[in-house]
């Protein structure tokens, strides 16, 4: 669908350099349209996308797997194109594993039965097959549905295994709250099966993840691409056009200032929440900030300890913290957002941890020595090994207090839904208004199956570059602009 070249063309401006903004300037490039300047507030490109060499290893602080490593996923085709993932593909999963150790906050190892995670994940089904009901049967939240399915299935257990299948299954639950980075209780039972895992597991990256821009960065232009942009104001409408003849302008907080036809909007969620207010003129709709204030934004903090000697045999560093309901129930510590321990991939002497909630905004301000003496104690405590040495370097991620995120991910909260990822999708003018659109919305929060996601937020740049591109063929060049007087 190239744009001819006997068309002038309109001018675009891409706000954001993640995996959303970088696609659909991929897109525009292919298409032969070139009349796009992305705008990022950063000093480098990638967005939630971040790779970062330390010891021995290179770590992920952002997006860390392909989210399904098949042909399905756009991000595991451009990797395989890009030659980034060896041959044969090594895939990790969630299934279970016999070498799965769960430890409990009085020095005991458990190691679980097949049994437990297989129970577990028929909770997890049953959450998800709640999107399937009539919607006036999916109210509540998460951690209400779990608690209850997890007590009447550790009934079922001999009065002699309940405490370990209780602690274990609490463990597990711990990692959703990991996964989706906020409390249970804050996200919908009824909308948790509307997020689609795409077959192929987890797939990672040996050189890192950020290794997925360069082919999305390779034809790209110095001159359409402008870091340390940070966007001040959106102006776009009617009273714009008629004040000056312009469809919308972007105000960068340096007093930078672009004229455009079309505005790509990629920031992130948690940015949008702030922002949205000050960030518009007008304001959004008020369907598009209700969508915005409803969906959930949750929050991860991951962190790196490396050790000049490790104390573990490699390969079999990696444990599982279960915890007892009464436990997590007082969330009066960051240490309780830990699920699992993990060494990461192709490290000898670097382990990693992730916190996810409210517990994850509290580490994410902790000093990294603090980390460090509280980890270990966690560390002795729950192995019942007081030899445990100190970390001797801690890297902490900060997704949360960075301006330029304010999070990690979308979920959908209570009260939210496939809707309302909808309503933040759709462009402004809507499509089935007069004028034609000026606005559009892209990143993973506007992806209704693949939220949260790599491949979620490349889609929505790829469908956002073809809604424009769409448009420009419809006018063979830039929209119509109307004042008053025309």
């Amino acid at each position: 669908m190239s744009v001819s070249r006997c068309w002038d063309q309109p001018r675009v401006i891409i706000v954001g350099a993640g995996l959303a903004g970088l696609s659909a300037a991929q897109k525009f490039k292919q298409c032969d349209f070139h009349n796009f300047v992305i705008l990022e507030a950063n000093k480098r490109p990638g967005g939630r996308v971040n790779s970062y060499w330390m010891g021995d290893a290179v770590v992920e602080l952002g997006a860390q797997w392909i989210n399904g490593g098949s042909v399905a996923n756009s991000i595991y085709n451009l990797a395989s194109c890009e030659g980034l993932i060896p041959d044969p593909v090594e895939r990790k999963t969630d299934n279970y594993s016999d070498e799965t150790v769960f430890f409990t906050s009085d020095g005991r190892a458990i190691k679980p039965q097949r049994s437990e995670y297989l129970t577990f994940e028929r909770i997890k089904k049953q959450a998800k097959a709640l999107f399937s009901t009539p919607a006036g049967q999916r109210k509540g939240n998460l951690m209400h549905f779990f608690a209850v399915r997890m007590q009447q299935e550790i009934l079922r257990y001999p009065e002699e295994w309940r405490y370990d299948a209780e602690r274990i299954m609490c463990g597990l639950s711990n990692g959703i709250r990991s996964r989706w980075g906020e409390d249970l209780s804050n996200l919908s039972a009824g909308q948790f099966g509307s997020f689609h895992n795409l077959n192929g597991g987890l797939v990672r990256l040996p050189a890192g993840f950020l290794g997925i821009t360069a082919p999305l960065l390779r034809n790209l232009p110095a001159e359409n691409i402008k870091y340390n942009r940070k966007v001040d104001c959106i102006s776009w409408g009617e009273d714009l056009v008629n004040s000056m003849g312009t469809r919308a302008v972007v105000k960068c907080c340096g007093g930078e200032q672009h004229c455009a036809d079309y505005i790509l909007i990629t920031i992130s969620l948690g940015v949008l929440k702030k922002h949205m207010d000050d960030l518009f003129t007008p304001r959004l709709p008020e369907y598009k900030r209700e969508a915005i204030n409803k969906l959930g934004y949750g929050h991860v903090t991951k962190v790196f300890l490396e050790y000049g000697l490790p104390w573990w045999a490699e390969g079999k560093a990696s444990m599982k913290l279960a915890w007892s309901m009464d436990e997590i129930a007082e969330r009066n510590d960051w240490k309780k957002g830990i699920s699992s321990i993990e060494e990461v991939p192709a490290s000898k002497q670097i382990l990693v941890f992730s916190v996810g909630g409210p517990e994850a905004r509290v580490l994410e301000s902790c000093d990294e020595n603090d980390i460090a003496n509280e980890f270990t104690i966690l560390l002795r405590k729950f192995t019942g090994d007081p030899t445990i040495p100190y970390p001797c370097n801690v890297l902490k991620t900060t997704w949360s207090s960075d301006d330029k995120f304010l999070g990690s991910f979308s979920f959908n909260a209570v009260g939210s839904g496939v809707g309302h990822r909808k309503d933040l999708s759709n462009p402004l003018p809507g499509i089935c208004d007069p004028d034609p659109p000026i606005l559009m919305f892209a990143g993973e929060a506007t992806c209704d199956k693949y939220f949260s996601t790599a491949h979620g937020a490349r889609m929505s740049g790829l469908r956002e570059a073809q809604r424009i591109l769409s448009l420009i063929h419809k006018f063979k060049g830039p929209p119509p602009i109307k004042t008053c007087s025309s």
